[in-house]
């Protein structure tokens, strides 16, 4: 596991992150709505470190990872890499800094190319940004595929004639063949299997090391971010609820909804077992979010506040972030 990052020395950093999706219906396109992906995300992702990002689906996680990385603007706000605001870029601009922010899809399957051999797919970054001639390409390839622990003979081989651990691997060097910063890694493992997972995360913790990479690790599974990150964000409804490093957000959670998220994971250790906090209702939709507090109807511990009035993320206690009316003093003597 990474050694815990100076808190200046920041890779990456959104301000205030807002993406909203229009929706249109009939002949015309009439506009009918929007979808609230993401509302107002400010955060900061050190260098060298892994943030996890967990939340139930739909809650804006992967949109926040792609506007991340500028695969799709922000409605609102601002993405600063290493200084530079990405949103202001023009394509041509933009271009050389995607050598430093990548990503690893979470599907294994629909993200490479089935018509693309092996050494096609990695090596594609290398032949757009003209890293090398053919042949120091090619040598880079194997060299690629020999560090995520594929086999060089299999380098004209197409993507359905390995497994699914296979195949993330392969997603996995091209990510690395530009030699980025940032890697955005959006439920990497959700679509494998458990044994096979491990060996994902073992890697990617070994090429962190390795060569000082900085993970955004996006995923549901609360046992597997918790063995990867060094710090854990909470999103629901795409707010972020709750920051902290993840020894304390596991050991001593504060918003009601990261309570729930962690007594729902599963243990075999019925000593340790946390009492279950049960949720009442589904997710609401991000099209007509709640008024005030998003989580409000769902939480037993509302007040007449949180109907009202939307909570304002604020550390807590040192480097404990949280959004809840529950620890905000005016509010609850109001």
């Amino acid at each position: 596991m990474s050694a815990e990052k100076k808190s200046d020395d920041k890779l990456i950093t959104l301000k205030n992150i807002t993406k909203h999706y229009p929706i249109s219906s009939g002949s015309f396109g009439t506009r009918k709505g929007i979808v609230r992906a993401v509302d107002g995300v400010t955060l900061a992702i050190n260098r060298g470190e892994t943030l996890g990002l967990v939340g139930e689906s739909g809650c804006g996680k992967s949109t926040l990872g792609r506007v991340m990385i500028r695969l799709e603007k922000p409605t609102e706000g601002e993405v600063r890499f290493n200084g530079k605001d990405l949103i202001s870029l023009s394509r041509k601009e933009m271009s050389p800094l995607r050598n430093k922010i990548q990503i690893i899809f979470q599907d294994p399957y629909s993200s490479l190319n089935p018509r693309h051999t092996v050494g096609r797919i990695i090596g594609e970054g290398l032949q757009i940004h003209n890293k090398g001639s053919r042949a120091e390409q090619a040598q880079e390839v194997k060299r690629l595929m020999g560090l995520v622990g594929l086999r060089l003979d299999s380098v004209t081989s197409y993507p359905h004639e390995f497994s699914g651990g296979q195949r993330q691997r392969i997603g996995i060097a091209r990510a690395l063949a530009l030699q980025p910063e940032l890697i955005v890694c959006d439920e990497p493992v959700s679509a494998l299997d458990v044994s096979i997972q491990a060996q994902v995360i073992n890697l990617l913790l070994d090429l962190q090391k390795e060569f000082n990479l900085t993970y955004l690790f996006i995923s549901h599974d609360l046992s597997v971010v918790r063995y990867i990150s060094d710090r854990v964000a909470v999103m629901y409804l795409g707010r972020l609820v709750e920051l902290a490093s993840k020894d304390e957000l596991y050991e001593n959670p504060l918003h009601p909804y990261t309570t729930a998220l962690l007594g729902a994971v599963p243990t075999a250790d019925t000593k340790t077992r946390k009492k279950r906090t049960e949720l009442s209702g589904d997710v609401p939709s991000p099209i007509a979010p709640p008024r005030g507090c998003h989580f409000h109807p769902r939480c037993s511990k509302a007040m007449p506040v949180c109907s009202d009035k939307t909570p304002e993320f604020k550390e807590h206690t040192k480097n404990h972030w949280i959004r809840c009316f529950l620890y905000d003093k005016k509010a609850k003597a109001a």
